[in-house]
Formats: structure tokens, C-alpha cells, sequence
């Protein structure tokens, strides 16, 4: 390799690497700072906002769980597991006899699951509300995780749609030769070898659901029953907010999130991509 081809491709490497860099520290930077101005006084955020916190005390994070950020954060544990768990259960079901077999409707049923990517959540809201009421289910945790279930299916059954048709059926094919149906086909041969999409979809919906706002205002009225968003919310819209105290809450509520992702990183990256290109 001669010097020019070296110089252009590290020129090629800065010009690449310099906008991630900067993209990546636009997040970090308030990650941090909202994390250490968590342990200051609400004198120390406002006199000096960008130094580092005079004594590392939990006392602000001790006064926001006690708040009422526990219950929420309680509350949105339940909500998002089981809104994610059953969401991409439900979606790897339909998603593999669209991907894999031929039957009478099949392209109908599945223009039929994308049409609902076009239905926003807010144009809804009054017929969901009048229906969890006919239901009996308003201000009950059923009031938030069916919603969420119901929302999150059509992207994901898209997802997991585009991840099964670029699977290679020669496994499949022999599983059904050895005797296996096609639920053992699923469960034991198909599942196992969409565990990147698997994780990608629960952590998709994880995250839409504990960052929603929307749902708890309007589906629940019990303050018992609210997610960590109307939680934060609540502390913000008092007259004498404490802020050292709302930012060390928004830290609490940003935890979950950021281990789920570190953990399923790999998986995720592996999820998003392996679909896009069949072979």
C-alpha cells in the first residue's frame, strides 16, 4: 500500500470520526452532568453548574425514591416486562407463518398489521379510553399494557417478518424431515436462531413504553398505578420544584434503560442489520 492510499484513508477516518465523536459526546455530557448535579444543593446547580459536586452525597437520590419515584419506578418495571415480554412473543408467532408459510390471506393479514404502522397513538385515545371504560379495565395496570401490546405489534411483526425471511430454510427443511412439526419447528430450531431480533424487539418496545407519557396521563388515574414519566412530571409541575432532587429521579429512571441496552448491544446491532440484506 503506497503513502497516498494510507493518507486518504486516515483523512477518511477523521472526517468519519470527528462527527461520531462529537454526536457521542452530545449525549454523554448531560448523561454526566445530569448524574453529578444529582448530589449538589440546589444552590451549588444554579451558582456553578459545571463543577463538580463539593460532597458525593445519595441524600437527593435517598429524597427522590422516597418521593413517590419508587412506586413509579415500580410501576414502569411491571408495565414495560410485561408489555415487552408479550409483545415479542405475540409478534415471533405471527411473524413466522407470514414469513414461511402459504395459506388464503396471507398477504391480506399482513398489509393488514403493517396499515396499523399509519394509526398514531393520539388519534386513538378517545375510542381506547371509551373502550378500557366498557372493559372495566380503565385505571388498572391492563389499562397500560394491552395499549402498548397493540401499538408495538405492527413495527414488530414487520421486524421480526424481514429477520425470518432472510433465515436459511435448509434447517427447517431438515427439522420437518426428522419429524418435528411446525410449532416444534418454531420453538426449537427458529427461536433459538432469532435471538438478535428477539433481544432487538424487547428492547425496541422496553424503551417506547418506559419513556411514554401519554398512556399513564389518560389511561390511569390513580396516582398508585402512574409510570416514572408522570412521575417526573408531577415533581416538575410544583410551584417549589427542588431540582437537585428531579434531576438525581431522572438519573433513577434513565438506569434501566441504559443497562438493558449495554447488555443487549451486540444483539441489537446483530438485530437491526441482519434483515435489511437477504441472501
Amino acid at each position: 500500500m503506497n503513502m497516498g492510499m494510507r493518507t486518504r484513508r486516515l483523512v477518511l477516518r477523521i472526517l468519519i470520526g470527528i462527527p461520531l465523536i462529537l454526536f457521542a459526546a452530545s449525549i454523554i455530557y448531560p448523561t454526566i452532568w445530569m448524574v453529578l448535579n444529582g448530589f449538589k444543593t440546589d444552590n451549588e446547580i444554579f451558582l456553578t453548574p459545571f463543577a463538580m459536586p463539593t460532597n458525593f452525597s445519595f441524600n437527593n437520590y435517598i429524597r427522590a425514591w422516597n418521593a413517590g419515584i419508587g412506586r413509579y419506578f415500580f410501576n414502569s418495571l411491571l408495565v414495560t416486562t410485561a408489555a415487552s415480554l408479550a409483545t415479542t412473543f405475540l409478534c415471533a408467532a405471527a411473524a413466522f407463518p407470514l414469513s414461511r408459510f402459504q395459506f388464503r390471506g396471507r398477504m391480506f393479514w399482513f398489509m393488514y398489521l403493517l396499515c396499523g404502522l399509519m394509526l398514531a397513538p393520539q388519534v386513538s385515545l378517545i375510542s381506547n379510553y371509551k373502550l378500557l371504560q366498557l372493559l372495566g379495565l380503565y385505571d388498572t395496570y391492563w389499562a397500560l399494557i394491552l395499549p402498548y401490546i397493540a401499538f408495538r405489534i405492527p413495527f414488530t411483526v414487520f421486524l421480526m417478518w424481514s429477520y425470518f425471511m432472510a433465515l436459511p430454510r435448509e434447517v427447517e427443511e431438515s427439522a420437518c424431515i426428522d419429524g418435528c412439526t411446525s410449532f416444534q419447528t418454531f420453538t426449537k430450531i427458529v427461536l433459538p436462531m432469532s435471538k438478535p431480533i428477539l433481544a432487538t424487539s424487547t428492547l425496541l418496545t422496553a424503551r417506547y413504553v418506559w419513556n411514554d407519557f401519554m398512556f399513564s396521563l389518560v389511561f390511569t388515574e390513580s396516582s398508585k398505578l402512574k409510570t416514572i414519566p408522570y412521575g417526573l412530571s408531577s415533581m416538575r409541575s410544583q410551584g417549589d420544584v427542588n431540582w437537585s432532587v428531579l434531576l438525581a429521579g431522572l438519573t433513577i429512571s434513565c438506569i434501566p434503560i441504559i443497562i438493558i441496552f449495554l447488555a443487549m448491544q451486540r444483539n441489537l446491532l446483530r438485530g437491526m442489520t441482519a434483515g435489511s440484506v437477504k441472501e
